[in-house]
């Protein structure tokens, strides 16, 4: 039976792969465009109260409507099996938790995510909003908040989140405007808010004219959300932050910036740096940083859903962590108008650690994107992150331990669509004899209707 189960699916995925583009995409000048997409494949799941993985068949629908900013895309996936419930059946099971909210989930948990996104216009526009999977939240300067994602749970749990940024340009008034966002507007834990001005805006005064100030405000109401923690309470981060354009020309730019903040009203942290653009394709920065007792620069960073426990205990001073002074380095390079991205940021302290060994914050810590875009290379597209702490020797870099590996590959034929999944995720509080590094992967095909 599960042989039998597996030719079939093997046969859908080269039937889609085969499959024509059946239908010419919409004249340009159209703001109305519809996508659909029904993919198939496999996914692996680690069940709530059980160590032990489980694979299911998935039948996925993926409508996606555009007209003009505005932009909807959905997530209706069924994952399923025919040989009944985990661990043992002999009956077509439809995995409950994707449509029945168990432990803590209310059906808001089980029904925003349907809603893959809700869109309108980019980031940098004088109006942004987008609700759903975002995986780059970050505030001013990314000193409290920097590329925080929610969809560190997938593919077992998609999270519905907001972005919301709105510049005063937008009704010909710059010299004010706010960026929010939360993360599960389910849950409604993590959540900013960054309103700024530009003060001297219309003085006419060179350079000086482009100076933002900015204020952060960030919190963490269930800090148990994701994790155990004894007695949870709302952890909150605050301060000011400038950013001062110098330089913006075609072929080179430059601002300066810098940040004050505080964690939890307990500890002090502060940053001064720069950074641009070179040449077009070339982007850089460099930050110099002090950061008081128990303080946590980007508290709330790209893997912070995982590492909550951890980030609680020193806000909460039971993990102690002394002063140092910091340094953040940045390079990255862009060409074919953001067709092909690579950037990675290096942080940690100038000074070697003389205690607590398996404190993340006394080694360096290592952030890196790579993007293809779909165009660049025929019929491929492929994009992947790399997040990995603890870095206490070069070969530390590759070592999976501490780091969180997300990898992901589109075939483009005609109308159908490969995607291979591949994500590990390291688990910092597993119990002894589990293991310690939590894989997803899987295969999906699918069409594409325009």
């Amino acid at each position: 039976m599960v042989n039998r189960i597996k030719i079939i699916h093997l046969l859908l995925v080269v039937f889609l792969s085969s499959l024509p583009l059946f239908a010419e995409e919409s004249e340009t000048d159209n703001p109305f465009k519809l996508g659909f997409s029904i993919g198939i494949g496999t996914a692996t799941f680690t069940e709530e109260g059980d160590s032990i993985q489980t694979t299911y068949q998935k039948l996925s629908l993926s409508p996606d409507i555009a007209y003009g900013k505005l932009g909807i895309g959905l997530d209706i996936t069924f994952n399923y099996t025919f040989t009944g419930p985990p661990p043992s059946g002999d009956e077509f099971y439809l995995r409950q938790e994707d449509w029945v909210p168990t432990g803590d989930d209310s059906i808001l948990d089980v029904y925003l995510p349907k809603f893959r996104y809700i869109r309108w216009g980019h980031k940098g526009d004088p109006l942004f909003i987008k609700l759903g999977s975002i995986d780059d939240a970050t505030l001013g300067n990314g000193f409290i908040m920097g590329n925080y994602s929610n969809t560190l749970f997938l593919p077992e749990k998609r999270i519905f989140g907001l972005t919301f940024d709105l510049d005063g340009e937008l009704f010909n008034f710059p010299v004010v405007g706010m960026e929010t966002f939360t993360a599960n507007l389910a849950q409604f834990d993590v959540m900013g808010v960054r309103p700024f001005v530009r003060p001297l805006i219309n003085t006419g005064i060179p350079v000086l004219s482009n100076l933002q100030l900015g204020s952060t405000l960030a919190v963490d109401t269930k800090p148990d959300l994701y994790a155990d923690i004894a007695d949870p309470e709302t952890i909150a981060v605050y301060g000011g932050d400038f950013i001062l354009p110098l330089i913006s020309k075609p072929l080179f730019t430059l601002a300066t910036f810098g940040d004050v903040a505080s964690l939890h009203g307990e500890s002090l942290g502060s940053m001064v740096g720069f950074g641009g653009r070179l040449i077009k394709f070339l982007t850089y920065g460099a930050q110099v940083r002090f950061l008081g007792e128990n303080f946590v620069p980007t508290y709330f960073d790209a893997s912070y859903d995982l590492f909550r426990a951890e980030k609680f205990a020193i806000a909460r001073g039971a993990t102690g962590v002394p002063a140092f002074t910091g340094w953040l380095a940045s390079l990255g390079t862009t060409f074919f108008d953001d067709s092909l991205v690579f950037r990675a940021s290096l942080d940690g302290p100038f000074a070697k650690p003389n205690s607590d060994y398996d404190n993340y914050l006394n080694y360096p810590h290592l952030y890196a994107t790579f993007l293809i875009a779909e165009g660049l290379v025929p019929h491929l597209s492929f994009d992947a992150s790399y997040d990995k702490r603890l870095i206490r020797d070069f070969e530390d870099l590759i070592d999976p331990a501490d780091a969180v590996i997300r990898a992901r590959a589109n075939y483009h034929v005609g109308g159908a669509v490969i995607s291979f999944i591949y994500n590990i995720r390291y688990v910092p509080d597993a119990l002894p004899g589990e293991d310690e590094w939590e894989v997803t992967s899987g295969l999906e095909a699918g069409i594409q209707i325009y």
